[in-house]
Formats: structure tokens, C-alpha cells, sequence
């Protein structure tokens, strides 16, 4: 009976672990979910910020998948000054193609060279196609070297920011929280409001047996009562008997003296 018991308490104490490590895990999925998405749509994408010092930009094409990264990727840029660049480097630029102009790109230097008006530049090329680009990237349009890739978390965060992303990853989790905190509110004022009734009852019933004992000690004090004037009626009764022959007594004294 003794070893059942320990294996029950056993079993409920594993269970509240592995409760309080879910109950965490949605915790810190929720926060890293909503900080990642505060952090994502103020930072990616934007030439004008950068985290530690790197700008980080969601790949949308394949144009250098063959060698280096892919569309969904996350590639972080630094920025670096344009004259130490060399044939090889990865650059990300601001297109002045007509047919992309304003848009970033990311591609592979394929050799150094100057623009009509004797700017120095770089011809560029995508790895895939291994097609030179339409215009030379002159050094004002440099945003900076590519450094390094994370696979997928461009995808992640394109998905984030739909509505079927911001309800799985951010929704969801917070209201199994709520709903849990709620339950646990539930239970526990439950549990409270039991224990006030158990407190409440054990008053009463602490107060019904103060309240027997003192009207049994009442009852005893009214007996008491009762036999003490019992009692002192009997004490007194032999003093009423005993005074009219008392005073039987003075009256015969005093009629001898009358005689005489």
C-alpha cells in the first residue's frame, strides 16, 4: 500500500515537471515569436538599420542558389568600404537597372571596372545564370559585403507576417496561456474557496461545542445554585423554631418578677 502510494506521488510529480516545462515553452515560443516579429519587420529588408552592425536582407530569388544561398534565406550584409571589395566578394547594391531599379540585390563580383564617367564600379553577375548584370555598380551603391547565410528564416518570417502565421505562431500560443492561467485561477480559487468553507465549518462547529460546554456548565451552575439556597434554607429553619421558645422563656421570667 505504502510503495502504491510513493508511486502515485511519484507519477503526479513527474506530470507537474513536465506541466511547468510545457507552460515555459509556450511562454518563451510566444515572447521569442513576438520579439522576432517586432524585430523582423523593423530591421529586414531596411537599408537604413542593421543588428550589430549587419544589415540583414530575405533572399526572394534563386539568382545565386547554385553556389551560395537561395529564396527564403536570410543573408546578413556588412558594411564595408567599397574600394577594399575584390573579384569574388558578394555585394548587396541598389539596382539602377531599368528593370529593377530601387530594388536590392545580391550578387557576385565578376571583376573591377570604371562607368562612363570614369566612377569606379563593378561588373556583377548571378551564379546561377552566370549573366552579367545589366549596369555597373558604382561605389555609391554599395550597401555593403555579404557575409553570411541562415537557411529559412526569410520563409519563416514571410510566413509570420501572413495572418495564418501570426495565428499559429503568436495567436495560438498566447491563448493556451491565457486559457491555462485561467484553469489554474479556476483551480486554485476553488481549492480557497473549499478550504474557507472547511475553516468556516470547523468554526462553527468549535463554536456549537464552546456553546454545549457552556450551557452545560450553566445547568451545573444553576444546580449549584439551587442546592446552596437549599442550603441556607435549611440553616435558617432551626432559628425560627428556636426563638418563640425563647421567647417563651422571657416571658415567664417576667412574670415572676411581677409576682414578687
Amino acid at each position: 500500500m505504502f510503495a502504491g502510494q510513493e508511486r502515485t506521488i511519484d507519477v503526479k510529480k513527474v506530470l507537474g515537471i513536465v506541466k511547468t516545462i510545457l507552460v515555459w515553452v509556450f511562454v518563451v515560443l510566444a515572447i521569442s515569436m513576438t520579439l522576432f516579429t517586432i524585430i523582423s519587420v523593423n530591421t529586414f529588408n531596411r537599408n537604413d538599420r542593421n543588428i550589430l552592425g549587419y544589415k540583414a536582407y530575405i533572399v526572394n530569388t534563386d539568382s545565386m542558389s547554385k553556389t551560395d544561398f537561395k529564396a527564403g534565406d536570410l543573408i546578413l550584409v556588412k558594411e564595408t568600404d567599397p574600394a577594399t571589395l575584390k573579384k569574388g566578394d558578394i555585394i548587396t547594391y541598389m539596382s539602377q537597372s531599368t528593370e529593377s531599379f530601387g530594388e536590392t540585390i545580391t550578387h557576385k563580383i565578376r571583376k573591377l571596372t570604371t562607368d562612363a564617367k570614369g566612377n569606379p564600379g563593378f561588373i556583377t553577375y548571378s551564379t546561377t545564370t552566370n549573366q552579367d548584370d545589366d549596369t555597373i555598380v558604382t561605389y555609391m551603391y554599395v550597401l555593403g559585403k555579404y557575409e553570411k547565410a541562415i537557411p529559412g528564416v526569410g520563409t519563416f518570417f514571410n510566413f509570420m507576417k501572413t495572418p495564418q502565421g501570426y495565428i499559429i505562431c503568436i495567436f495560438i500560443p498566447f491563448m493556451i496561456l491565457i486559457v491555462y492561467q485561467a484553469v489554474k485561477f479556476v483551480v486554485i480559487f476553488r481549492r480557497y474557496r473549499k478550504e474557507q468553507l472547511e475553516e468556516m465549518s470547523a468554526e462553527r462547529e468549535r463554536l456549537e461545542t464552546e456553546r454545549e460546554k457552556n450551557a452545560q456548565m450553566m445547568e451545573e451552575l444553576q444546580a449549584l445554585k439551587k442546592e446552596l439556597q437549599s442550603r441556607v434554607e435549611e440553616d435558617k429553619t432551626p432559628e425560627k423554631n428556636k426563638k418563640p421558645e425563647e421567647d417563651k422563656k422571657s416571658d415567664e421570667g417576667t412574670g415572676e418578677n411581677k409576682d414578687e
